[in-house]
């Protein structure tokens, strides 16, 4: 071989060196296209899960004390007002980071 063969190499493996140390762009959960449908489906999920939660505490306690519709629907009520709440939850905490990428791309542009 010769040193010019050789010096030609060592750039190219210079070259891919660099280009392995630069850090790679770390891809926002945000930018993908399926993550409305998958915040779409978390909420329900927890809509569905507190009423679920709250069908069974009712159910329960029906059944321990032996009234049969009275705990049921009030704690049928009480799961719904949590699936909710946690549901707004869950959408401010959406809202807050969609306003701070916001910011921070404002901030980046100069504005």
């Amino acid at each position: 071989m010769s040193e010019r063969d050789d010096a030609d190499r060592l750039k190219a493996l210079e070259a891919k060196i660099a280009q392995l140390k630069e850090p790679e762009t770390v891809k926002d959960h945000a930018e993908e296209h399926y993550s409305q449908a998958q915040l779409a489906w978390r909420m329900v999920i927890e809509l569905v899960a507190g009423l679920g939660i709250g069908f069974g505490i009712g159910y329960g306690l029906d059944t321990l004390f032996g009234t049969m519709p009275i705990f049921l629907v009030l704690f049928i009520f009480f799961g719904l007002a949590a699936g909710v709440l946690t549901m707004m939850r869950s959408a401010k905490e959406v809202q807050m980071k969609q306003q701070k990428a916001a910011n921070e791309e404002g901030d980046a542009r100069g504005d």
